[in-house]
């Protein structure tokens, strides 16, 4: 009994020893933190790439968590979500719009994934919470899109050497003038001609040059011109309004003339009244004395021995006073215009 008993008691300290190996196996082999507080967060791919459970993730460059589970969301879609259990450290530097990239240990590494912080100001992840995924670059993609470029490069060779056979045969216009000699000597003949024709009109060009830029000398010399003409005429201004010469006397002194011209036309329109008035009084006598017998003796002396005709010569001469009146009149009118 004795010895059944501690048989006993061995196999329960191999069973439970064993159990605890495997487990500490386990954690360390899921790198999980034994003695730290995670979080879950998780992230949804389309393609996880032969990512597994346990796979490391990575923080610029940190292992900071681990794949705690990967699985089908369910939707018609096919994604697949991937949870990651993260430590407390790193939590603080994950947001909403963190990104998580699956990428390759190598060429036939393992898949990890990288975290990747933006700068902007997103909202902090929670427990629980959900971080964008990025699908990773699908090697057999690359190895197709490889291999139609060089099937590409190759029909791009093929092409090439074929063209390179044609030169070499004197086939289309650079075969013919690598292998012609004529049409080379014809080529450089007409390379030589077409130089010279471009000397010619250079030097056309660099005498144009020089006559627009006799042109433009000759433009500047006539602005100068102008410019002291200006000058000129601005100081014929000034001494006008400065009062020199006789522009400027009588512009300065006009007043004077003014009070001159003023005194003249009183003068002019006082005569033209008293010739008037005189010319008037004239006629009023000679009227009189027409009519007076007293002096119709002297009248018919003077050639009027009838009546009649003498009256008609004093009425004449009287009509043409009156005329010179009415002139005299014309002219006060237009001197008194001229006054004011």
């Amino acid at each position: 009994m004795a010895q059944g008993a501690n048989k006993l008691r061995l196999g329960v300290f191999v069973v439970i020893g064993s159990a605890l190996t495997i487990l500490i196996v386990f954690l360390v082999g899921s790198k999980e933190s034994l003695f730290s507080e995670t979080y879950t967060v998780s992230a949804y791919f389309s393609n996880i790439g032969g990512l597994r459970n346990g796979a490391p993730v990575r923080l610029s460059g940190i292992s900071v968590g681990s794949v705690s589970e990967v699985k089908f969301t369910g939707e018609s879609s096919g994604r697949v979500e991937v949870k990651m259990k993260i430590s407390e450290d790193a939590m603080k530097y994950l947001s909403t719009s963190t990104r998580a990239t699956i990428e390759s240990e190598g060429l036939v590494g393992n898949q990890v994934i990288v975290l990747q912080i933006t700068s902007d100001n997103a909202a902090k992840v929670e427990n629980g919470g959900v971080i964008i995924g990025v699908d990773p670059v699908g090697y057999g993609a690359i190895i197709d899109e490889t291999r139609s470029t060089l099937e590409n490069t190759k029909e791009l060779t093929r092409s090439f050497a074929e063209i390179v056979e044609k030169v070499n045969q004197g086939e289309g216009t650079v075969g013919k003038l690598l292998n012609d000699d004529q049409l080379y000597r014809s080529t450089v003949a007409l390379m030589t001609t077409a130089e010279r024709s471009l000397n010619s009109i250079s030097n056309k060009l660099d005498s144009t040059t020089v006559v627009v830029t006799s042109m433009i000398t000759g433009i500047e010399s006539v602005i100068r011109n102008v410019d002291n003409i200006v000058v000129k005429v601005d100081d014929i201004v000034q001494e006008v309004n400065d009062g020199k010469g006789l522009l400027g006397n009588l512009l300065k002194d006009s007043s004077r003339v003014a009070n001159q011209l003023d005194a003249v036309l009183s003068n002019v329109i006082s005569i033209t009244e008293d010739t008037r008035l005189g010319t008037a009084r004239f006629a009023e006598n000679m009227e009189a004395l027409k009519r007076n017998w007293l002096f119709k003796s002297y009248f018919e002396q003077r050639g009027f021995y009838d009546k009649p005709g003498y009256e008609k010569e004093l009425d004449e001469l009287l009509k043409q006073i009156n005329n010179r009146i009415k002139v005299l009149d014309e002219k006060i009118e237009v001197l008194k215009k001229m006054e004011k």
